[in-house]
């Protein structure tokens, strides 16, 4: 699953690399998060984690235009689906991902993947390595995180769903809001990790490739099979991986130093994603 990633690009950057038309970051929507985020939403984000609200690349018709045509935007959505028959906002903690496998057997995904798909723009995620032969004082697997990115330093997009929540009864940190409010919220889309990323984790967040982001985020494209074959298109020797810190596994920490690799003598149990070979004692 995908549970983190880093997204440290600005609202203005991703304006140009997304060519978006809208930027809409300044008018956020209701958070979920009942403490003040940190970063602030739309700042750099080394460690973003479910629940904060950030960018996401979406194409909507203007609100009050229904006669205008689809816009692509760029928005700030809390992390954790919030379906709009959820009892409580906490639903989205338990839907941060969505297994693309099965989109379409699901009625929380179903509607979603054929009418409000988005991307959701990062540097890249991190996932856990459970070890095969080191374990902790407690004797479970010792975890070493890993940080993928694209080999080409092209712009990542994860592939991603949006829904809309009208918010009922809610107290967030800066005070009551109007009952009439949404929260707008998004899931990430996993598949099968592909060769060399298995030896990390057995799933990986699905990642649109550039040419296929106008079809992705096309909300008049609602066959199904159009979803599928988008789904399908995953070219071969994209990413790169690297053991990070184990800092990344403590959601206040942050910064640039997070994706930065640590050398092989802190390694312990670590299978290499490349070779199988186990690094550290």
């Amino acid at each position: 699953m995908c549970g983190r990633y880093a997204a440290s690009a600005s609202p203005d950057s991703l304006v140009e690399e997304f060519e978006v038309e809208v930027d809409g970051t300044g008018e956020p929507g209701v958070p979920v998060m009942r403490n003040p985020q940190s970063p602030a939403p739309g700042e750099p984000d080394w460690n973003v984690a479910p629940s904060k609200q950030v960018p996401v690349v979406l194409t909507r018709t203007p609100r009050g235009e229904d006669d205008a045509d689809p816009q692509r935007q760029l928005r700030l959505l809390s992390w954790g689906l919030v379906p709009p028959w959820a009892k409580e906002l906490s639903m989205g903690n338990r839907m941060i991902n969505a297994r693309s496998e099965t989109l379409f057997d699901k009625r929380t995904f179903a509607g979603p993947a054929r009418t409000r798909r988005c991307l959701v723009p990062a540097d890249g995620w991190y996932e856990w390595q459970a070890s095969p032969v080191a374990t902790t004082a407690s004797g479970k697997p010792r975890k070493q995180p890993f940080f993928m990115s694209r080999t080409d330093d092209s712009p990542l997009a994860l592939a991603g769903l949006y829904e809309f929540h009208k918010v009922q009864e809610l107290a967030p940190a800066e005070g009551p809001v109007p009952t009439d409010a949404w929260v707008i919220s998004f899931t990430i889309l996993t598949q099968d990790a592909e060769p060399g990323l298995d030896r990390i984790h057995d799933r990986q967040p699905v990642v649109i490739e550039p040419e296929d982001w106008a079809a992705w985020l096309d909300p008049t494209a609602t066959d199904d099979a159009h979803v599928t074959e988008l789904l399908a298109h995953r070219p071969e020797g994209r990413f790169r991986a690297w053991p990070v810190s184990t800092a990344v596994s403590r959601v206040a920490q942050n910064g640039p130093e997070l994706v930065e690799p640590v050398g092989r003598e802190q390694l312990v149990g670590v299978v290499d994603p490349v070779t199988g070979e186990i690094l550290g004692g």
